[in-house]
């Protein structure tokens, strides 16, 4: 009753405030300034943003598995430690030879080596990679008896601020998360 007709009365109140305020003059420019101050703003950053995006997208698009880098004297040099091992397993290994490394190398280790990967970059189960985790950072002769049964080379990657080593807490924390 009552109590309906009391707010229907303030919704109509609040709808004429609305309605005048609207289609004021003075808010209509108001309004129309800050939409050309927003388009003016965000087209700039919207394309920064694409420029940024796309080129990102493209280098990570394109792994690079040779680069350059500098020795202690400053002699430029060509990395190219992966493509050699990946050559050594395609040229060394038989073919049907199954190869466990972390999961970030598999798609290489199958396109470039052309061997088997136990695991790669579309490995979903979880308990699979935690398997990997867990192998690659148990001591050496425990990692052996589980590693046997799953693939005849191990690739592990050493020497460098992004080798395994370096990943090692990762693969460690992956990997007791299910052991």
């Amino acid at each position: 009753g009552e109590a309906w007709s009391h707010a229907r009365a303030l919704g109509a109140l609040a709808m004429e405030g609305v309605e005048l305020v609207y289609a004021n003059p003075v808010s209509c420019l108001l309004r129309i300034a800050l939409g050309a101050y927003a388009v003016y703003w965000c087209v700039p950053r919207g394309r920064e943003f694409y420029d940024y995006s796309h080129q990102l997208a493209e280098g990570l698009s394109q792994p690079q598995i040779m680069f350059k880098a500098k020795t202690y004297n400053g002699q430029e040099v060509m990395v190219d430690d992966y493509r050699e091992a990946y050559w050594w397993l395609r040229d060394k290994t038989p073919e049907d030879a199954r190869v466990m490394a972390w999961w970030d190398y598999g798609y290489q280790i199958t396109g470039i080596a052309n061997r088997t990967s136990v695991a790669d970059g579309n490995t979903w189960n979880h308990e699979h990679i935690a398997t990997l985790g867990r192998i690659l950072t148990a001591p050496q002769e425990e990692a052996h008896s589980y590693a046997r049964h799953l693939a005849d080379y191990v690739l592990v990657w050493a020497g460098g601020g992004g080798d395994d080593l370096a990943k090692s807490p990762h693969l460690a924390r992956i990997g007791n998360s299910v052991f």
